[in-house]
């Protein structure tokens, strides 16, 4: 039996990741799907039962530490073993850094907490589980995290640090055995840009980005599993994300441009 711990599970890309692999391994897989949400949670587990799985929901917000040590506690009590975790909990945000008060930049740390110390302290109290099972570990960055996008400086620090964190905890960890996936999506069709901060850190609730051509959620799933049982090192989802990366070594003033396009206009600096 494998099993899966994913964080963010509730609704979006980690919930669709939860029901692909449920899908795939029916009766031969373990799911600990953890989150804030326990109803949306539930729903989840319950799709994953139907096909088999067998599962434990997880209360967590990945922003406390002991809550994230938890988790992985509770998965080994139940499973005995973890052989991959998928650090897919992130919060969103939109806000010009001109437009942020110096009293309201506290929830910069807040979004750091979230997007990368979460993935951190998820990642450090399962490595020895991982190490044994010569498991993986999947990161779901974004391609913010590839190239600073105009009006997400947030966002795009929070997820340039995890990216450079598991790229060189891929180097540590070579010997070992476990391997390390960077998932970089672009504009998926979920809900979190809505529910990310604004300016004042409240819930922006519209997405400031142009999101005709989103990547459907059950795409992105697709891709970060398939990256996962390659063992492959990252994940560039898209062909712009593809072209961005080495462009920006270029031509950085072009995907500089390209960036500030994807913006809608109401929220593109003036």
């Amino acid at each position: 039996m494998q099993i899966f711990v994913i964080t963010g599970a509730s609704d979006g890309i980690g919930a669709e990741i939860a029901r692909q692999l449920a899908a795939a391994h029916g009766a031969e897989t373990g799911i600990v799907l953890a989150a804030r949400n326990r109803d949306k949670l539930e729903s989840v587990a319950t799709q994953c039962r139907a096909s088999g799985a067998q599962t434990l929901v997880w209360i967590t917000d990945v922003s406390e530490e002991a809550q994230c040590r938890a988790l992985i506690e509770q998965a080994m009590a139940q499973f005995g073993r973890i052989d991959a975790l998928i650090n897919n909990a992130g919060v969103s945000a939109q806000a010009l850094f001109a437009d942020v008060k110096a009293e309201d930049l506290h929830w910069y740390e807040k979004l750091m907490k979230v997007n990368l110390w979460g993935a951190v302290w998820c990642t450090h109290a399962a490595l020895p589980h991982l190490k044994a099972s010569k498991g993986s570990i999947v990161a779901v960055s974004s391609l913010a995290g590839l190239v600073g996008v105009p009006g997400r400086t947030a966002y795009s620090a929070t997820k340039f640090a995890m990216t450079g964190f598991f790229e060189a905890l891929r180097a540590e960890l070579k010997v070992a055995g476990v391997s390390v996936t960077t998932a970089f999506p672009g504009i998926v069709a979920t809900r979190i840009r809505h529910r990310g901060y604004n300016a004042q850190g409240e819930p922006a609730g519209a997405s400031g980005l142009q999101e005709d051509n989103a990547m459907s959620v059950e795409e992105c799933a697709r891709l970060i599993i398939h990256g996962m049982n390659e063992r492959k090192r990252e994940v560039v989802m898209t062909a712009k994300g593809k072209l961005g990366r080495f462009a920006k070594l270029l031509a950085p003033g072009m995907v500089e441009n390209m960036a500030l396009a994807a913006l809608k206009e109401d929220v593109r600096p003036h």
